[in-house]
């Protein structure tokens, strides 16, 4: 089944409410004080279905200009606009706050009933259309039908159904492979069941038993059961009206303006940056900056202030981009359309799109760049500026996919064009732009490459030492970071660039041989890294020694036993001769034993056994050691 929305619009006592109870047969005034008084406070309810399959949810608001607020909790999920001008009247203040309503939030399809057309001459029918054609010039319904109807007659309700019906057709679904998201409008109690919310499905879908958050609350819960216009449903998806049975939740804990989602996905804030358009026909002389506007967005009523980029003032007409902030976080997404009104007295006059739900921080009148490609760029490019936006901290798909309104696989699909396109790196579920990247890359590089130059004897700079530059960063980002780099070489803790190679002048070389016949010549009592020092003491300091014995166990002509002692490749390899020729004959060896083999004392034994231990080519048990080399 198609399912699409549609909103009535138009002033006070122009008959909406009696023109969808005529065409519907559902009497769309719910309230007692509505039947009582005979005008619409609440949103109403009806639809109307085709034997095609095709589905018209209405939503019948009010007329009345001290209940926009209403009437604005209704618009926001509408697809067609049906806007209602009685003929013995015409245009009134309402039907001109209506459309210009209709308009910023760029709803782009619909049609006019002229009622009570019954009540006028054919004359006055005519010159009452001109006006409205006149009255629609430059608005989305400019070249829309105008069509006499009569709900007490029933003249042209079928062509009116018909009507409806064609332009409903065209319109483009709403995205049902999106996050759910449905803004409460109404929230009561049904005997037996418990909580009950309604409102119209804007995105995604929502089954029976499916986890569900509350938004901004932050309260999550079950879905016990679901309804559209009576039926139960098993699934409820983007563009229905829909009533949710909610498992363990009060009504007193839901309200009007809150938003039903997918638990997790979407990220309250508290300031958004967005385009906004004021209306020419507003009797206000100009919005100032800072100024504390009404917020209308879904079915959300919000008090907050406005900061204007690049200028002090804003008159009627023009646009530019600014920032809202809000006293408390809400749940929007980049894409959503919204309207404001004077602080006081209540006064419709703009609106426009969000442009981004989770701002940098910018100067009033710094560059825009990035709004520019929010409100003009494709889906790709308004991705690859937000996760620009992270830096090398870079963003989790999931905070994406709740910040952007748009299709999962669209959105999945842009984020696989940008790393095939090599924008992007992803690292685990987290992107990072690929100039982010770079540029920790570049810094990284330039300080192993600084660290190479001033210790030209360091095998590389610790892990930790660079560590300390990017705070900003956790653990395993950071880790991830590195391994990503292609030219830095990572061996255990130490860092360097590939093509770093430990460069030793001529003096080196002959100190390393010196060094080298010193060990060789120790045989099983060789000199602590302090007692060389000290022989050496004025050739080369103890760092450039301690440079120079790592740099000499790496090449594989001298053992490290501990951080003091070495042993020469040479007495290392006759310590595993003398072992293996012992345990040819014995299972056991004792400490004594060991230091008669290498013929040495106890002070170098014990060293020595305890780096054998550590290598697991000695085992110990007890006072003996056991032989594990194969």
């Amino acid at each position: 089944m198609r399912y699409v929305i549609l909103g009535t619009a138009g002033h006070i006592d122009h008959g909406k409410s009696t023109l969808v109870h005529a065409l519907t047969g559902i009497d769309p005034d719910r309230l007692k004080e509505e039947k009582e008084r005979g005008i619409t406070i609440d949103l109403g309810f009806a639809y109307l279905n085709y034997p095609d399959g095709l589905r018209v949810g209405i939503i019948d608001v009010p007329g009345h200009e001290k209940l926009i607020k209403n009437m604005l909790a209704g618009a926001g999920g509408i697809d067609i606009v049906l806007l209602v001008i009685a003929a013995d009247e015409g245009i009134m203040p309402q039907s001109k706050e209506h459309l210009a309503i209709c308009n910023l939030l760029k709803i782009k399809k619909g049609l006019i009933a002229l009622t009570k057309s019954d009540l006028v001459e054919k004359d006055w029918l005519s010159l009452i259309t001109d006006d409205i054609r006149n009255f629609v010039k430059g608005t989305f319904l400019e070249g829309a039908e105008i069509i006499p109807v009569s709900s007490k007659t029933g003249y042209n309700l079928e062509l009116l159904k018909e009507k409806i019906k064609e332009i409903a057709l065209s319109v483009e679904p709403k995205p049902v492979k999106g996050i759910f998201r449905l803004p409460v409008d109404r929230v009561f109690t049904l005997k037996g069941f418990g909580t009950v919310v309604t409102g119209t499905a804007i995105s995604g879908s929502i089954s029976v038993d499916a986890p569900v958050e509350i938004l901004s609350k932050g309260i999550k819960t079950k879905v016990r059961g679901l309804h559209s216009h009576g039926e139960s449903l098993k699934t409820a998806c983007a563009g229905q009206r829909v009533a949710i049975n909610l498992q363990g939740v009060g009504k007193e804990e839901i309200q009007r303006g809150d938003v039903m989602a997918t638990p997790d996905k979407i990220k309250p804030t508290s300031m958004i940056d967005a385009r906004i358009e004021l209306l020419e026909d507003i009797s206000l002389p100009k919005l100032q900056n800072r100024s504390l506007i009404h917020f209308y967005t879904g079915t959300s009523e919000l008090v907050g202030r406005i900061i204007l980029y690049d200028k002090e003032e804003l008159k009627p007409g023009e646009s530019l981009y600014c920032q809202f902030r809000f006293q408390n976080p809400v749940p929007l997404m980049t894409g959503d359309r919204y309207i404001i009104r004077r602080f006081s007295p209540l006064l419709t006059i703009g609106g426009g799109e969000i442009l981004d739900t989770l701002p940098r921080r910018r100067k009033r009148k710094e560059g825009f760049e990035d709004l520019k490609v929010f409100e003009l760029g494709s889906l790709e490019e308004k991705l690859s500026m937000k996760i620009l936006h992270y830096g090398v901290n870079g963003v989790d798909i999931t905070l994406l996919e709740g910040w952007i309104k748009a299709e999962l696989s669209d959105i999945n699909n842009a984020i696989k064009s940008l790393i095939t396109k090599n924008k992007l790196i992803q690292l685990d579920n987290r992107l990072i732009h690929k100039e982010a990247f770079d540029i920790f890359s570049q810094k990284s590089l330039s300080i192993i490459k600084d660290f190479h130059k001033n210790n030209p004897l360091k095998p590389g700079m610790l892990k930790e030492d660079l560590r300390a530059v990017f705070k900003q960063l956790d653990q395993r980002l950071f880790e991830s970071l590195l391994a990503a780099i292609k030219d830095i070489e990572i061996e255990k803790e130490i860092l360097r660039l590939k093509t770093f190679k430990i460069f030793l002048s001529d003096d080196k070389k002959l100190l390393k041989e010196k060094i080298l016949k010193t060990f060789d010549s120790s045989s099983f009592q060789p000199p602590t890294k302090e007692e060389l020092s000290s022989r050496l003491f004025g050739i080369i300091n103890i760092k450039e020694l301690d440079a120079l014995l790592k740099i000499m166990a790496s090449e594989g002509a001298l053992v490290r036993i501990n951080d003091s002692l070495y042993l020469s490749l040479n007495n290392y390899t006759k310590m595993m001769d003398g072992l293996r020729s012992f345990f040819k004959t014995k299972k056991e060896m004792t400490v004594g034993e060991f230091r008669n083999i290498l013929n040495t004392t106890r002070k170098y034994a014990l060293p020595f056994l305890e780096y054998l231990d550590s290598h697991k080519i000695t085992l110990r048990v007890r006072d003996v050691r056991i032989f594990l080399d194969i």
